[in-house]
């Protein structure tokens, strides 16, 4: 299972169950192993691998799902799908085969009208298989269900793991060579709807009024090669760093001085809860759900104002004086430690 923002949000609730007493496995639409998989087999998890969801091998995939739950249902309680419109189809064989609890979360807000709709639409028609509907949010929960009833289940984190340490960040910095700089930062996969050219865009007019600024993206994707190449072309090489997928994402909050996310649309990201519980500054496009600021340490600027634009608001907000947030993302219910049980209750309700 890759790094995704669902994908770390479900992995966080799996490391806090007690696996004593339950057990996750996965159905991923992956052939390859993905970053997730060493641990979740470490756990005891089984990953079970179909092949990626294309309105060409429907009819391909509907009997793979038949077979799979055919084999496997009976090794289970609920399922919990985490593929938007297209959970109906799993879940439409996990009551099949007599699995009561179905799940569905919806994690992204409108990704408007493109060549997926019409897919969309048949995928929607599969609905009623889902027994409770969840979301990351509102904006997404309207987004997939519509005026349907859900309920918004929160992308919950390790709440500690993400305190600020001045220690552990001015040793990072050192390490890194990056002492005495301004750090903008951002955590996401590297695709079109993060909108990395904006957020280079954003950093080009940055640097120009600030040398002392650098770029620092954490992430991979099939934009790298496309993004690299803007980044050479601006003559910003040598203060752009592409950190590609990275496990110790608090040690890169630790040290960021900015979080900048312009994303085109979003649920409402797993990063955003984890860079606020770091207490570091964030800029955000104002697309993206407003009820993610539990902290107010988030701007939303609008994606029609320039990258010079975003870039001034930016600086003018620095320095930034972090704050200790622990005890308002825990009160907001991002606490996964506290929350799993709430899970377990959905997946095991009468």
């Amino acid at each position: 299972m890759g790094r995704g923002g669902a994908e770390t949000m479900v992995m966080n609730y799996y490391r806090a169950l007690n696996k004593n007493i339950y057990q996750f496995d996965f159905l991923v639409h992956r052939k390859e192993r993905g970053e997730y998989d060493d641990e979740i087999e470490l756990m005891g998890g089984e990953i079970y691998r179909a092949f990626p969801i294309r309105p060409w091998n429907y009819i391909s995939y509907f009997h793979y799902l038949n077979a799979f739950f055919k084999e496997h249902a009976s090794k289970y309680v609920a399922v919990h799908c985490h593929i938007q419109e297209n959970s109906g189809f799993v879940l439409k064989y996990a009551a099949k085969y007599g699995i009561k609890n179905r799940l569905c979360t919806s994690h992204i807000a409108d990704v408007g009208i493109d060549y997926k709709y019409p897919f969309r639409l048949f995928a929607k028609l599969y609905e009623s298989n889902i027994t409770t509907r969840l979301a990351c949010g509102v904006e997404a929960g309207r987004f997939l269900y519509g005026k349907k009833i859900f309920q918004v289940f929160p992308n919950a984190i390790p709440t500690s793991k993400f305190i600020y340490n001045q220690s552990v960040a001015l040793t990072f910095r050192k390490q890194r060579k990056w002492s005495n700089l301004k750090i903008i930062g951002n955590i996401s996969r590297l695709n079109p709807q993060k909108n990395h050219t904006f957020v280079i865009d954003i950093f080009k007019e940055i640097h120009k009024l600030d040398s002392k600024t650098i770029l620092v993206l954490v992430g991979d994707g099939y934009l790298r090669s496309s993004l690299r190449k803007k980044v050479e072309d601006l003559g910003l090489k040598d203060v752009v760093f592409f950190e590609g997928i990275q496990s110790n994402v608090s040690d890169y909050l630790n040290v960021f001085d900015i979080f900048l996310f312009p994303s085109l649309y979003e649920g409402l990201p797993v990063s955003i809860i984890e860079a606020q519980a770091s207490g570091v500054k964030c800029f955000l496009s104002d697309t993206i759900d407003k009820t993610v600021d539990i902290t107010g340490d988030i701007s939303f600027l609008p994606l029609s104002l320039s990258p010079k634009g975003w870039a001034i608001e930016i600086l003018n907000s620095l320095p930034y004086q972090r704050k200790v947030n622990l005890h308002k993302i825990e009160e907001a219910g991002y606490d996964v430690n506290k929350n799993i049980q709430n899970l377990l209750n959905l997946y095991t309700a009468e």
